[in-house]
């Protein structure tokens, strides 16, 4: 049975990381960039139906807290009834603070 679709909606601050790490890339390799936005952006939307597809989070240990991995990058995101809220994204390399994803 397949799950039940939700709404995918970017907090502020991780697009404002998506924007940093996009405008970063492209200064040397713009096609790249672009590539990995639409990687990103296409990653992000197929939280609508499966949701719960990527890892808890091991820092957190939270059902509802999860992560995709795209390219070096950690795509943070928390699952809620109907909506599916992108936390953050980070380099995989970065040490992890829970208190990022605020």
């Amino acid at each position: 049975m397949a799950e039940e679709r939700r709404e995918v909606i970017w907090t502020t601050s991780a697009r404002h990381e998506l924007d940093d790490i996009v405008a970063y890339i492209a200064e040397d390799a713009p096609l790249s960039a672009l590539a990995f936005l639409e990687e990103v952006l296409a990653t992000a939307d197929t939280l609508v139906t499966l949701a719960k597809r990527g890892r808890i989070v091991p820092e957190l240990q939270n059902p509802r807290i999860r992560e995709l991995f795209i390219k070096h990058y950690r795509l943070l995101y928390e699952i809620e009834d109907r909506t599916v809220y992108v936390l953050g994204l980070i380099h995989g390399a970065r040490e992890f603070k829970p208190d990022e994803t605020n």
